[in-house]
């Protein structure tokens, strides 16, 4: 038996571990954090400074890339021939009568998929936290907005967050620690656009330093923030909340260990976490709690995988909701030329955002909101391969000569919408693919309802009207999650709620039956918000979370 040296493991080290073990350790805690993947060393690792930077994404290492498949697709929809993804040299990107499976993007490794998200950092709209009373879709959470702002003033605080002075849907108790960064002109184009469409282009909320902040210094505004960010300027959760969890002396990392599963005892209690080391070896930790924060993929996958004679159906799945609700990213990117030089390809990536349809009940064809950002970036626009590939037409010199006139005119305007849970969209293990121990991979379902198709319609037709008002002549590419399966933000499939018939765990995350076991990551969201990105939210309750943890350790209650 393994010997208890720690008070609480934390399993994986992204936005929900990480601000997980730097609330206990700053608390006093002796935590252990496991994580699957490796560390990154931001001065070394990131290849901005190097001349092929543009052709390679964020770097991979041995292990930073886990395994899981993808479920056969829904068929195209004939009346929907307008989200099909396309670009004008190439014509459409999905060829065929069914949506295709392409990527889950995210990162295994310190500081999980924070290492190569944009950095945007939203509190959810407090309608949509009630979505199943309000609406009739989704769940309610089980916590609301106001009690939930204390751990995001928190969260802001440990990150840095550059933020607008007010925002009139999202009430604040404090100020964001930064200053709003100030919109690219390329943004001011959008803005200008979006305000002759009677709509409003605000700062966006982002964690990346607008001033230097302890000991970080501000944004260099390179554009390049989703291929790692080698000044530390933007807040992922390595150097963030793992560094100041570090500076307590009461955490440990340890890298590329993979969690294989969790052992149930007696007293309803979890008493054994079983890892993996990168030669294979098998250990065992154990302590009073332990923190599952895998994200919405990995922790179903590793609760499936913990069945045993406590719980035939896996861990924490007394209610067989496990795996269930799957919520995903929709998405859509309009792309077009201006006619002005923009120098578009510098700039903080999503310095603005429209919220004006982020309200559940703000677009009125469908329950559901969104938001619309400048989306340079996220197209990958921002240096002359692309540009040449996929913008400008051609080849020889008059190639060269119209790439150097365009170069920097693009404007894109992308949008995030609401994910609603439904049954054909869901987690489980696949029988016949497994990972490198011989566990089978977890199994993305996803389909697409006619509420989505209804919504992606129409941030699709919004953002080229957007782009049209900004003064852009031409569209050359467009693409969305509609014919295929691409996902950064993935929610739900271990939903928090207070009905333990209904859900996986409690307002606090966790477990209704096993009363040392937690969860701190996506998977507990109930609904997925108008488009806004999670990473705030889940570190939000991670940090809640926590608190739970040590109020209950107290209490003598784990």
């Amino acid at each position: 038996m393994a010997s208890v040296t720690h008070d609480v493991i934390v399993v994986g080290s992204g936005a929900g571990g990480g601000a997980a073990a730097w609330a206990l350790a700053r608390q006093g805690a002796r935590v252990l954090v496991l994580e699957a993947g490796p560390s990154f060393d931001p001065a070394k690792d990131y290849r901005l400074a190097q001349s092929d930077w543009e052709q390679h994404g964020f770097p991979e290492k041995a292990g930073s890339q886990g395994q899981h498949s993808i479920a056969p697709l829904q068929a195209l929809d004939p009346r929907w021939e307008s989200l099909r993804s396309w670009n004008h040299q190439s014509g459409p990107m999905v060829v065929g009568t069914h949506r295709i499976p392409g990527r889950y993007l995210h990162v295994r490794g310190v500081g999980g998929t924070t290492l190569h998200y944009v950095g945007e950092a939203h509190r959810l709209h407090p309608q949509a936290m009630r979505m199943r009373s309000r609406f009739g879709v989704a769940a309610d959470w089980p916590v609301d907005y106001a009690e939930l702002e204390h751990f995001y003033v928190q969260a802001e605080q440990a990150i840095g967050v550059a933020g607008p002075v007010e925002d009139r849907h999202r009430p604040r108790s404090a100020p964001y620690p930064l200053p709003p960064h100030r919109l690219s002109y390329a943004s001011e184009k959008l803005r200008v656009g979006a305000g002759k469409l009677g709509l409003s282009w605000v700062p966006n909320a982002r964690a990346a330093l607008s001033a230097a902040y302890q000991g970080r210094p501000a944004c260099n505004y390179c554009g390049n923030c989703s291929r790692g960010c080698p000044r530390t300027d933007k807040g992922s959760a390595d150097v963030t909340f793992l560094r100041q969890a570090l500076a307590t002396g009461s955490c440990e990392v340890r890298t590329r260990c993979t969690v294989t599963q969790i052992l149930a005892g007696n007293r309803d209690r979890v008493e054994d976490v079983l890892y993996r080391t990168s030669d294979g070896a098998l250990h065992r930790a154990q302590a009073p709690a332990v923190v599952l924060a895998g994200g919405a993929v990995e922790t179903p996958r590793l609760l499936l995988l913990s069945r045993g004679r406590h719980g035939r159906d896996g861990l924490a799945n007394e209610s067989g909701q496990v795996g269930r609700h799957f919520m995903e990213t929709v998405f859509w990117i309009s792309s077009g030329l201006h006619p002005d030089p923009l120098g578009s390809h510098r700039g903080l990536p999503a310095d603005s955002i429209c919220w004006d349809f982020n309200a559940p009940d703000a677009i009125d064809t469908v329950v559901g909101g969104c938001r619309f950002t400048p989306a340079m970036a996220e197209a990958d626009l921002q240096g002359p391969v692309n540009y040449a590939a996929r913008v400008v037409p051609g080849w020889g010199r008059g190639h060269k000569q119209r790439l150097r006139q365009v170069f920097g005119n693009v404007l894109a305007v992308g949008a995030i919408g609401e994910s609603l849970p439904n049954a054909g969209s869901y987690v489980d293990l696949d029988a016949s693919v497994r990972d490198e121990y011989g566990t089978p991979v977890a199994r993305i379902h996803s389909h697409l309802p006619e509420s989505e198709l209804k919504r992606l319609n129409f941030m699709a037709k919004k953002s080229r009207e957007i782009l049209m008002a900004a003064g852009v002549e031409r569209l050359f590419e467009e693409q969305g999650n509609y014919d295929r399966f691409i996902s950064t933000h993935v929610f739900g499939t271990c939903r928090m709620g207070r009905d333990a018939r209904t859900s996986v765990v409690d307002a606090y995350g966790r477990s209704h039956r096993w009363r040392n076991l937690f969860i701190a990551d996506a998977s507990v969201f109930p609904s997925s918000g108008g488009g806004e990105a999670p990473s705030l939210t889940i570190s939000a309750l991670a940090i809640r979370t926590a608190a739970r943890v040590m109020a209950l350790a107290s209490r003598r209650e784990l």
